[in-house]
């Protein structure tokens, strides 16, 4: 018993991460994937309003200190039964918070789904295109269910003009399904389809997001063998909600027709004396 309690103890003094993110160079594009998880409209507890009114600060805190030029969100809902699809308060709070950003593959819930939103920053990137595919037989057919039957998971992605230099960058965000190896096999598979002809053309191509897989499992082998390059997380990325470090990173950024700029950075720390969510956020600095 001892000795569990201070593996779990350990493990939680790993989570502790630097105090400041360093600023990104001034040539470089920098790109960072969170997962928010999702607020339950009609709960209690964890992951209810009444937490999330505890968590906005600190998530707000988070998403200055990241310091991002674009961020691929994952888990940004908020569901009740009998409510508006549209209502998001995690979107709409961190927008108001921070007038510098803008948010990108987004829309009326009824036509696009807007529970994935890449936010940039528009002194930075003009949007020329969005768009969604779900992860499942007929991906062009909205909340289609998995390749499982289970619940609707799918891609959402923007095409952005780089104002610096006229680039154009393909952010490419996903989550996969944590629990079915088929539903995540079936959604690579997918992705590394829609993804081969941007890795083909002369955008910059870039995949952000919560893969549930870490390096050597299915899903990051076959973005790399579609000829995207991972960034190298190292160290967690899922923390429990606690700060406990267990297995390995399973949030990733990869990329195509960039250049790494340094290690990426794994924000491991709280804010405001809160957990903002379940995982932390990742960055990396590319340039072009």
């Amino acid at each position: 018993m001892i000795r569990a309690l201070s593996l779990l103890i350990l493990l939680a003094a790993c989570a502790r991460g630097p105090d400041t993110v360093p600023p990104p160079a001034p040539d470089v594009l920098r790109v960072a994937t969170y997962n928010v998880h999702y607020i339950s409209l009609n709960g209690e507890g964890d992951w209810s309003v009444a937490d999330w009114e505890t968590r906005k600060g600190p998530m707000d805190q988070a998403v200055k200190a990241l310091n991002a030029d674009v961020i691929a969100f994952q888990e940004m809902e908020s569901f009740g039964r009998g409510a508006d699809p549209n209502v998001n308060l995690t979107k709409d709070w961190l927008l108001q918070q921070n007038p510098d950003l803008a948010e990108a593959a987004v829309g009326d819930a009824r036509e696009f789904p807007s529970t994935q939103p890449i936010f940039y920053r528009p002194d930075r990137l003009r949007l020329l295109d969005q768009g969604w595919y779900f992860f499942s037989t007929t991906p062009d057919v909205i909340y289609s269910r998995s390749f499982d039957g289970s619940y609707p998971a799918f891609a959402s992605w923007a095409r952005f003009q780089d104002l610096r230099d006229g680039t154009n960058v393909h952010v490419t965000n996903i989550h996969t399904d944590a629990f079915s190896a088929e539903n995540r096999t079936g959604a690579m598979d997918l992705v590394a389809e829609r993804m081969a002809p941007i890795i083909a053309s002369d955008d910059v191509a870039i995949l952000a997001g919560d893969l549930n897989g870490t390096v050597g499992m299915y899903p990051v082998r076959r973005m790399q063998n579609a000829g995207l390059t991972f960034a190298g997380v190292k160290g967690s990325t899922y923390h429990f909600d606690r700060g406990l470090n267990i297995f390995g990173a399973i949030d990733h950024i990869a990329y195509d027709g960039a250049r790494q700029q340094g290690e990426p950075i794994v924000v491991r720390r709280q804010f405001g004396g809160e957990w903002p969510t379940d995982h932390y956020p990742v960055i990396v600095d590319l340039d072009y």
